[in-house]
């Protein structure tokens, strides 16, 4: 397998390192008006940009039901984070909503974009691929980091905080990211969308044995919702 590359292969993955340094940066800004819960329901916007992105740039049609299956997966994955308080949610301040709209273009464009870019040359190695996108993105944090936490990193040191859970959740999200790249690689940002709906119905099973968290009415319904979503998707897939 061929490892070196060009400087044009390279000069691409820049844009989706930013694009992923903003996202990732506003998700820590938009807790200032909404809370936890809040935010998992204003994230699912991220479904609908992302199906939307992946028709405008890649070309890419849906079927009529393929679409319909979209918005019952956005429904769906709402429905089953929805708790006795989560009415709230609709008292979100202006700020807060542009932020979760930002934030879901800015997710959907990065993805497809990646998707683009990685399925541009088919047979390069897609660890390479990753190598790049990854180096991007930690020259880019570093950069926040100087901007924004230079005091606290100088006075503290850089691993100031850091538990076992925290390298825990590095390895997670490392493994996380390198799947989702063989998902674009092999299939599309619209299997990551679905396959990333269903983690989080896992989850909150799994969380049921190891935390003892207790599944509402709510989360049945939307399951419900998610597993037609998906039927409705693969059958879109064959009309088409």
């Amino acid at each position: 397998t061929r490892l070196n590359t060009t400087l044009d292969e390279v000069i691409v993955f820049p844009i989706p390192a930013a694009l992923y340094l903003v996202k990732n940066l506003l998700q820590y800004y938009i807790f200032a008006y909404v809370d936890a819960p809040g935010y998992q329901i204003l994230k699912n916007l991220n479904i609908i940009s992302t199906g939307v992105l992946y028709r405008i740039i890649l070309k890419k049609k849906l079927s009529e039901i393929q679409w319909a299956a979209f918005i019952l997966l956005c429904a769906g994955c709402t429905t089953a984070q929805l708790k006795s308080n989560s009415d709230h949610v609709l008292q979100t301040p202006f700020q807060g909503w542009v932020m979760a709209i930002v934030m879901a273009l800015l997710s959907g464009f990065a993805g497809v974009y990646t998707e683009a870019i990685i399925k541009k040359r088919p047979m390069r190695n897609i660890n390479v691929q990753n190598f790049w996108l990854y180096v991007f993105g930690m020259i880019f944090n570093a950069g926040a980091i100087l901007v924004q936490d230079f005091d606290a990193v100088m006075n503290k040191g850089f691993f100031h905080g850091y538990s076992f859970i925290t390298v825990l959740m590095i390895v997670n999200h490392a493994l996380s990211g390198i799947a989702v790249s063989m998902v674009m690689k092999y299939a599309d940002n619209i299997v990551k969308v679905y396959s990333t709906s269903v983690a989080m119905l896992l989850t909150a099973v799994v969380s049921v044995f190891l935390f003892g968290f207790n599944l509402s009415l709510a989360f049945f319904l939307g399951s419900t919702v998610v597993s037609v979503a998906v039927y409705l998707h693969s059958a879109g897939k064959l009309q088409r």
